[in-house]
């Protein structure tokens, strides 16, 4: 696999009411966003809930996306607390053919440098697959440091860093230390992809690709191209539905984002209270006059 770039999209991972993976729903979202233009799909990211699947769910899921993608890149993120799961999962994801892994550090307890330094190349030499290291720390508590990247990047086959969370700056280091040691970044902010690319990113792991992929493909294209007045009015429709699904906590905002678009995300894998239930419909309701205007609906 070369150097990601493009929108790989954060597939949505749909469940039924007893917490099992809904296959018609799963393939349908699978051929929503390849036929949005992605280049790519991560599987078990942290727009598809991995947390709530537990690990034979999570196998069988790495080889019924890749399955299901028909050719299209998978990349599977292989994270977990526990070592022995990520190395069971660096091995399913190499059976069933995907293009690469994704592996945040482990989360709940602190962790030093150079233990997810230690961490990481442990994962490594589970696979032959390209690494993408996924920094984000306000889902771990664990920041991946330049050292941790730059030292693993010497040891395994990282081909990429995903840079998601608040720290926006970290990019420019990011992006300077991958000239050097030859790996490519991704952003995962998809309301600011245009000032990423400018950046010097390749593109954008997407929770929102499951919601209007369209758009963020068509940045790609018109960011490198100069076209400023269509980039424009692309990041403005972007923005807008970042700001209304921003009104409910992640990942139920993709789910709304996923209805407005007429795509049935499936059933909740967490208890969901009502006053998320009606946030989540507000936010259905506000986003249908953005997406239509932007021509994603009708």
């Amino acid at each position: 696999m070369q150097a990601p770039s493009g929108i790989i999209s954060a597939l949505w991972t749909a469940t039924d009411a007893d917490g099992k993976i809904d296959d018609a729903l799963l393939r349908t979202q699978v051929e929503f966003v390849i036929r949005g233009g992605v280049s790519g799909i991560l599987a078990l990211g942290s727009t598809g809930e991995f947390p709530h699947l537990d690990l034979p769910v999570r196998e069988r899921l790495l080889h019924r996306i890749t399955e299901l993608a028909n050719g299209h890149p998978v990349v599977a993120n292989i994270s977990d607390v526990n070592p022995r799961n990520v190395r069971h999962l660096a091995r399913a994801a190499t059976a069933a053919g995907c293009a690469g892994v994704a592996i945040l550090p482990p989360w709940y307890f602190p962790l030093s440098q150079a233990d997810q330094q230690a961490f990481f190349l442990d994962a490594a030499s589970a696979t032959p697959l390209p690494i993408c290291l996924y920094n984000f720390p306000e889902r771990t508590g664990n920041r991946i440091g330049l050292e941790t990247i730059a030292a693993v990047a010497r040891n395994a086959r990282v081909t990429s860093v995903k840079q998601s969370g608040a720290e926006w700056t970290y990019h420019h280091e990011l992006i300077a230390l991958g000239k050097e040691l030859g790996f490519a970044v991704l952003t995962g902010s998809d309301t600011r992809l245009d000032e990423a690319l400018a950046l010097g990113c390749t593109g954008c792991i997407s929770g929102l690709s499951n919601v209007c992929g369209e758009l963020l493909v068509e940045v790609c294209k018109t960011v490198p191209a100069g076209d400023t007045a269509r980039t424009a009015q692309l990041m403005s429709w972007l923005k807008r539905v970042g700001a209304a699904c921003g009104k409910v906590h992640f990942p139920m905002d993709v789910a709304a984002g996923m209805r407005a678009r007429g795509l049935n995300p499936g059933a909740p894998k967490q208890i969901v209270s009502k006053a998320t239930e009606a946030g989540m419909a507000a936010v259905t309701a506000e986003l249908i006059p953005v997406l239509r205007e932007a021509g994603l609906i009708a």
